[in-house]
C-alpha cells in the first residue's frame, strides 16, 4: 500500500523569525496572532474575504473576526508592547 505524499500548500510559510524591534510590520503580525490568526493570508482563507477593516491614516488593522466569532477592536496607534515583540512570529513564503 502506497503511503499518500503530502504536498506542501503554498500558502503555508517556509520560515519563521522572531523581531527584536518594534516596526509597522510587527504591529501588523501582532494584531493577527492576537485575534488566533497567523497572519494576513491564514485570516483570509479561514474568514473567507479579501476585506480586512483598516485606519485610514495609517493602514494599521482596526477590527478582526476571531475564529470563535468575536470581534477585536484595535486602536489607531501602536497595541504591541514592547515586551511582546520577541514573542510575535514573522512568516516568510
Amino acid at each position: 500500500m502506497a503511503a499518500a505524499v503530502r504536498m506542501p500548500s503554498a500558502n503555508q510559510p517556509k520560515s519563521m523569525t522572531r523581531p527584536t524591534r518594534w516596526s509597522d510590520v510587527v504591529e501588523e503580525a501582532y494584531r493577527f496572532q492576537i485575534a488566533g490568526y497567523r497572519d494576513e493570508i491564514e485570516y483570509r482563507e479561514v474568514q473567507k474575504t479579501d476585506h480586512v477593516d483598516r485606519w485610514p491614516h495609517n493602514g494599521y488593522v482596526k477590527k478582526l473576526v476571531r475564529r470563535d466569532g468575536c470581534f477585536y477592536y484595535y486602536n489607531r496607534t501602536r497595541e504591541c508592547p514592547d515586551k511582546q515583540i520577541n514573542k510575535t512570529k514573522l512568516y516568510e513564503y
